[in-house]
């Protein structure tokens, strides 16, 4: 993600005038959909670690049957079992693939976690086939590690 950089800034701006978690993941995601043309549907799924699910915070894109994910079902439950981030060049060769749409060619998960807590992910849909690069990941990883910080305050 190319302006990473500017949403980490904004997002500890938010943080240092108050404002909450709820807020932050609501002003990323509609960040990152809008800051690059790949990125056809963009939201942020939460750990329900009782439930072992990912429940959908918000989105923006098309509507999703997917509210809840059971962790190691799709890429996105995958992550959170492999806690590890996914970035899958082609979802048609994914035996465990969710689709939210047919239109889909390319998913990018990266995970909101410090160290080994995993609170949820930033979850990425394109229409282009490999359409994330290493760059990606790495500027989303600090969008999420500001994310989990401010998650991660609550928490105390």
């Amino acid at each position: 993600m190319q302006e990473a950089g500017k949403l980490i800034k904004e997002l500890q701006e938010m943080r240092d005038d108050g404002h909450l978690s709820d807020r932050l993941m609501r002003h990323a995601v509609r960040t990152i959909e809008s800051s690059d043309d790949r990125y056809d549907w963009v939201g942020i799924y939460l750990l329900n670690e009782d439930d072992q699910e990912l429940w959908l915070h918000n989105y923006v894109g098309e509507p999703t049957e997917h509210a809840k994910i059971p962790v190691g079902t799709g890429v996105c439950g995958r992550a959170v079992a492999e806690k590890t981030n996914q970035n899958v060049p082609d979802v048609s060769q994914e035996e465990n693939y969710l689709a939210c749409s047919p239109h889909v060619q390319s998913e990018l998960v990266v995970l909101i976690r410090a160290g080994d807590d995993i609170f949820g992910q930033i979850d990425i849909d394109s229409e282009e086939e490999a359409a994330f690069a290493e760059e990606d990941e790495i500027g989303l990883q600090g969008i999420a590690d500001k994310l989990a910080e401010q998650i991660m305050a609550e928490r105390r």
